[in-house]
């Protein structure tokens, strides 16, 4: 299961992919504890770093495996409106590792924002999310972890777990509001999902 490294990054794999279609295998302790998996805990940080992106799963590197790597730096989030950071609940995230993860939605409360994925690049759409999960896993040490947690890193999570199921986000946005990254920068972003909803019905 050697992934190829290149100075510990790896390569991006985009939709079409059979890969990111499929539901990952579960990972053994022995096997997270491994040379091979620790190494490639490294090297997916350092790609979700260089991308850079706030998560990356194992799928999006060509391997299913249930594992999935999170981190939201205070330096992305600097970058963004202090308006749409409240209005997102987006906190920073240290880095950690998700092995073997079960996700409980706290409640049925959804909440839609712009979403955008390293494996569909250059693309963009709304996608409602659930505003508040539970997630059980195991650590990089395999010992288990609960983690209970909402606004944008509720969604980060969502979204990681459901590359482990083989879903994209594209199974769940709003179609009418798919768009490129440029497009979105230039026309939309300094606009509330609601007001988005007002020009583009």
């Amino acid at each position: 299961m050697k992934p190829k490294m290149s100075s510990m990054k790896l390569k991006i794999w985009q939709a079409g992919e059979a890969v990111l279609r499929r539901k990952s295998r579960l990972l053994m302790p022995e096997e997270i504890l491994g040379g091979e998996i620790q190494d490639l805990i490294a090297a997916m940080r350092d790609t979700m770093r260089d991308a850079p992106g706030v998560g990356l799963a194992a799928p999006q590197v060509g391997l299913d495996i249930q594992l999935a790597v999170i981190e939201d730096r205070p330096e992305y989030i600097q970058k963004v409106p202090p308006a749409q950071i409240e209005d997102r609940q987006r906190r920073p995230v240290p880095f950690h590792v998700l092995v073997n993860p079960t996700l409980t939605l706290e409640t049925q409360e959804t909440v839609e924002f712009f979403e955008g994925c390293l494996s569909v690049a250059g693309f963009t759409a709304i996608v409602p999310r659930a505003s508040r999960v539970r997630v059980e896993y195991l650590d990089e040490r395999a010992q288990p972890r609960s983690i209970v947690a909402e606004g944008w890193y509720a969604r980060i999570l969502q979204h990681e777990i459901d590359h482990l199921n083989g879903k994209l986000y594209i199974d769940r946005m709003d179609t009418r509001s798919f768009g490129t990254v440029e497009n979105y920068t230039r026309y939309w972003k300094d606009y509330s999902v609601p007001e988005f909803r007002k020009l583009v019905p």
